[in-house]
């Protein structure tokens, strides 16, 4: 039987280089580290969240009151590890179901990464969305730390404005995910989620996997039927490169992009892209479809967003957020591509939006 009472005795903290700490007890790896603090809004789905690639050099806090209920298991992974710097709960529980096969703190410190919990997660919430997203500095270790060289630790750390976090989540070396399927996909990998490979396999695609680095020309050599730019941590105007090889790849071969890859689409289209105050991190954000009229509930994960007034006269905007009016959504007026802010697959999240991978394949079709 796990020693909750004896967890609880390690003392941990998380600094915000505003100068705020909150104090709580650490779980999981007893590291410490330096991070992007934000919140996301889903009541579960924590171990798809821990293993999604775009949360990348971020602390996570979950809005949820109880974590750690249903444990964790192999089955619901998103991706070959955890990429992000740290999980910031208030209440963990001991697992109780019949897929547990790892409790969530077992489950982070196999993994080298560090959570905190019994903290005031309502309050941090509050302070993340009144003053954005805040650098941050997690001790859990058990060497000495004053509260104040935190704060001064979380105000030198580099941030994620202006840095390559694809090249770090990628895969090494292109790999087939799949080898059934009427139409041959190439995709980008810049963080790419399992369930996004997993919808594009159920709708015929047969896919093969690029790691983000790839050259429009080591895309078309496959001869692909069409090309998809996955989702990925971090800032995309840092991925140069990228914008080049979709630049290049535009009118020659069907395009679909998801987050990260919608971004990229964007800026290679010559819009711009800025930074939100504290992001879409849920899988309850409500975005209107304007070539249908419907509201759908989506799953987010970004902290960046096109600008409106910069779109160029050669895309159109296909998808609102019904938050703050951002763009979700756009597609060019008169070659085969598209993009989406939000997370069609859903994972964890609802299924409102599955629908585009069915429209990836009409354009291929087309």
């Amino acid at each position: 039987m796990y020693n909750w009472k004896k967890q609880r005795e390690r003392a941990a903290f998380l600094a915000l280089a505003n100068g705020a700490v909150f104090r709580g007890w650490s779980f999981g790896a007893p590291v410490d580290t330096a991070g992007e603090a934000v919140f996301n809004t889903g009541m579960s789905g924590y171990q798809e969240i821990l293993t999604d690639p775009s949360y990348a050099g971020q602390f996570v806090t979950l809005t949820a009151p109880e974590i750690g209920n249903y444990g964790c298991n192999p089955q619901d992974v998103e991706s070959r590890g955890l990429f992000l710097n740290g999980l910031v709960i208030h209440e963990l529980n001991e697992p109780s179901n019949c897929r547990s096969e790892e409790s969530l703190s077992g489950y982070l410190k196999r993994n080298g990464k560090p959570g905190i919990a019994g903290i005031d997660t309502r309050s941090l919430t509050v302070m993340l969305r009144d003053e954005g997203s805040q650098k941050a500095y997690l001790h859990t270790a058990d060497e000495p730390l004053s509260e104040a060289e935190a704060v001064d630790r979380a105000r030198a750390w580099a941030g994620l404005d202006g840095q390559d976090y694809a090249a770090k989540v990628t895969a090494g070396k292109p790999y087939e995910w799949n080898r059934e399927g009427d139409f041959h996909v190439a995709a980008f990998d810049f963080g790419i989620k399992y369930n996004i490979l997993r919808g594009m396999a159920e709708n015929g695609m047969r896919v093969t996997v690029l790691p983000a680095a790839a050259t429009a020309a080591d895309a078309l050599a496959l001869k692909p039927d069409g090309v998809f730019l996955s989702n990925g941590p971090a800032d995309p105007a840092a991925l140069r490169y990228a914008i080049d090889a979709i630049r290049t790849l535009a009118g020659k071969v069907p395009l679909f992009g998801i987050c990260l890859g919608h971004q990229l689409f964007g800026l290679a289209s010559g819009a711009e892209c800025g930074r939100l105050k504290f992001g879409h991190h849920g899988c309850n954000h409500p975005v209107r479809n304007l070539l249908t009229g419907r509201v759908e509930i989506t799953s987010q994960n970004h902290n960046f967003a096109l600008k409106a007034e910069t779109l160029p006269a050669a895309l159109e905007v296909t998808h609102i957020n019904l938050n703050d009016n951002t763009i979700e959504g756009i597609r060019h007026k008169t070659e085969p591509a598209a993009s989406v802010q939000f997370h069609p697959e859903a994972a964890p999240g609802p299924h409102d939006a599955g629908c585009l991978f069915r429209q990836f394949r009409q354009l291929m079709e087309r």
